[in-house]
Order: structure tokens, then sequence, then C-alpha cells
């Protein structure tokens, strides 16, 4: 893939969940090694690099903080270019702009191109590895994974499964939406470092027949993600209510079709019960704090604690959710975080919040073996980021007493910015001067 090398800086940040594990790997000079073949060889404090390193050629970055790529749990691909795009809440802001928007990536030139830029936003706001939504049109996953594959990234994706309550353009069936998406799973789970989350956009557009279907369908494939959303907002919970009166509560819904296992992924979570909870806990599934998107769509707080209560703690990510979300940035995505939690009396500290944006976030997709962390054997995907990028991140560091302070800094005040280097595999995929 490309040489070997050394990848140096003033402090590693690694993995580790910071309530329960050691996170840092070296507070003060640090170094990786990156074998040829883009996996981590070797980390920990560069007086300790071992001797058959010693003469690899080395990327020094004495002032700034090394660490894993972010990973992005939940992003929309056809949405990348209607940020920030305004409505009243959710359901409108979907009817108004979003299904609009999607519809387009039926067309395959149009769907290439955007898949090109998608991802160099991603990798230039430093992350590496996401989950992401994409379009009901089988052409529209193909493009995306096919541009990751050019990239060697890290990529689950999935063809959406929407069969009502949308406009007809970007409709399928029960039956066409899990024969494109076994199609889809044959073509491309497992090739490289791609995988394929089967793909339900959420209970209010798809009928009991789909859900089914997409369940037997997550059943006969468990290697494969399952990707939705729940229990985003109050008008939506509602809705739901209506289409599925049967339901005890919105992941009844999903519980009941065999959507919810331990590599279940759904977005939101704003609004579960004690019940919910213990249900998703007892199914091993991941709900992603989207912070960014549910300030911006009014959709509520997310109460991080009590998702995480002991006896029944769920697993919980977080992401941009783009373009719901506001902001390519993991670090604006955090920042908001903190904000959410402190509006909550919660506890969130700027190494919780980098954990969840990189370990924990790979725990949950199940490839904590792979990415998020710099431990030996997982892929160099590597990002650097600068404490001083901006004026103001500058004379705010020159405060700092710990690495807790520096990385809160960077958290609440940094952007793409503060991104200077980004490797994929061990090698350079982004700088910034």
């Amino acid at each position: 893939m490309g040489p070997a090398g050394i990848r140096r800086g003033r402090a590693l940040l690694s993995g580790g969940d910071p309530r329960r594990e050691e996170g840092v790997v070296s507070p003060d000079d640090g170094a990786i090694a990156v074998g040829g073949d883009g996996r981590i060889q070797w980390s920990g404090p560069h007086s300790g690099l071992p001797g058959e390193f010693s003469a690899w050629p080395v990327d020094h970055f004495p002032d700034r903080i090394v660490m894993p790529g972010f990973i992005d749990a939940h992003v929309h691909f056809p949405q990348h270019r209607m940020i920030a795009a305004p409505a009243k809440d959710l359901l409108d802001w979907l009817n108004r702009f979003a299904f609009r928007e999607e519809a387009r990536y039926g067309e395959v030139a149009f769907a290439a191109a955007a898949a090109e830029l998608f991802l160099d936003k991603l990798i230039s706001h430093g992350t590496t590895s996401a989950l992401a939504f994409s379009s009901v049109h089988k052409v529209a996953a193909d493009c995306l994974f096919r541009a990751a594959q050019r990239r060697g990234l890290c990529l689950i994706t999935g063809k959406t499964m929407m069969d009502r309550n949308a406009p007809d353009d970007i409709l399928d069936t029960a039956e066409g939406g899990v024969r494109d998406s076994a199609e889809l799973i044959a073509r491309w789970h497992g090739v490289e470092r791609l995988r394929y989350a089967i793909t339900v956009r959420f209970a209010v557009t798809s009928s009991e027949a789909q859900l089914r279907a997409a369940g037997d369908l997550y059943g006969d494939h468990p290697g494969c993600l399952l990707h939705t959303h729940v229990s985003e907002s109050i008008g939506e919970i509602e809705f739901v209510q209506r289409q599925f009166p049967w339901a005890r509560d919105y992941t009844d819904v999903y519980g009941r079709f065999g959507l919810l296992g331990g590599s279940s992924v759904l977005a939101h979570g704003l609004h579960l019960s004690e019940r919910e909870c213990q249900v998703l806990h007892d199914a091993g599934a991941m709900v992603v704090h989207c912070p960014t998107s549910n300030n911006f769509l009014g959709s509520g707080l997310f109460d991080i604690d009590h998702l995480r209560a002991p006896g029944r703690p769920v697993k919980v990510g977080v992401a941009t959710d783009v373009a719901g979300g506001t902001s390519y940035s993991m670090l604006q995505t955090l920042a908001e975080a903190d904000k959410v939690a402190r509006l909550k009396g919660c506890e969130f500290t700027a190494l919780d919040g980098f954990y969840l944006a990189t370990l924990g976030n790979a725990r949950g997709l199940g490839l904590e073996a792979e990415i998020g962390t710099l431990e030996a054997g997982a892929w160099a995907d590597i990002v650097v980021l600068d404490p001083a990028a901006t004026e103001v991140l500058a004379a705010r560091d020159e405060l700092s007493e710990s690495l807790e302070d520096t990385l809160f800094a960077l958290m609440m005040l940094g952007d793409d910015r503060a991104v200077r280097q980004v490797y994929i595999r061990g090698q350079p995929a982004h700088a910034k001067e």
C-alpha cells in the first residue's frame, strides 16, 4: 500500500472509555509505527519506540494531537447539499427538502459525483469511517461503495428501504427493496473495508410487509448491520402510534419484526421509555446521539445518563447526522453534545466525547479491532489535530493545564481548520498547510 513510517506527535489519544479504561497512550510525546500494509504495528511513548522501527521515516507533529480518525456513526449521503435547510420540525423538513433532494440520486452521474464530494467532506473534517444512509436507489449505494473502495475507506452503507408515506419517486416495494438489498450485499459486503447495513429509513415510511421482509433479511445476513431511526421527535412518535396501534411503543415496532440485535444501530433515541431502554439493552443495540441535528430541528435533548443507566445500559454512539445535523465536524458535534449534557444535568467530559467519536462508535459498529484505536493490528486511520489552529484556539491553549483542557478547547472551539493531516491506511489522504 505504501512505505512504512512513524507518526509522532505532542500527544497520542487512543480509544479507551475514560470511565472504565486507560485512554491516553502518551500524554507528552507519542509515536505510532505504521507498516507498509497500512496497519499499526506499535504505539506508545516515543521514548519506548522499539529499535526495529528506529530507522523508519518520521512524520513529526511536535505541537499536535495524533489520534484515531473520527467515526461518524450516522450521516446521510444524499443530503450533503442541504445543510441548514429551514423547516418547522422533522416531518416538515423531510417533506420540504430531504425527500425532493433524495429523488435525484436515481441518476448515476449525479450520484457518482455526489459520492466523491461527500467523502471529500468527511475526510477533510477528520472523519475516516462512517455509517451512512444512502437513498432508495440501488445505483446510489453502488456509487458510494465504489468511491469509498477507491479511497480505501472503512464505510458502511446500504440502500434505503421505504414503501409508503413519501413521494412516489423515492418509494420501493417490500419485495423490491429486499431484492435490491440482497444484490448489494452479495456485491459489496466484506469487500476490502466495506460493510453493508440493511437500511430501514424509519417505521413511518415502511409497511408491516416491508419491516417483516427487512427483519428476515437481517436474520439471513447476521454479518450485516441494521440501520434506522427511532424516537427522534414527538410528532414522529405519534405518527408511529397511529400506524401501528398494536405496538407498545416505537421500539416495539422494530422488535416485533426482528430488527433489533447486537448490530442494530438506531439514530436519535430522544424520548425512549424505561421499557424501551431495557429492550435495547437486552438486544445489544446502539443508539446514536445526533446533537446538532436534534438542536437544529427542535426534536429534543438527549439524556445520555438515562441511556447509560446502571443495570440496563444502552450502547451510545455519536454522529453528525448531516444534513439534519449542521456540521460535518465531529468536533462541533461534540461541542453540542457537551451543551446538551449540561442542560440535562449529565456529566460529559472531553475525554468522554473523544472516546465516543472513536472507539465508542467502533465498538457499537462491531469494528473495534479495526478502527477507532491505535492498538497494534488496527488500520492506521489517523487524524492530526492542531490545538492552535486559529488565533482563538492558540490563545486558549496557552491556558491549558492538562490534556483534558486541551481537548476541551478543541471540542468547543475547533472545526475542520484544526484538522491538519489525515491518513487512511497509513497514507496521506488530506493535509492542510
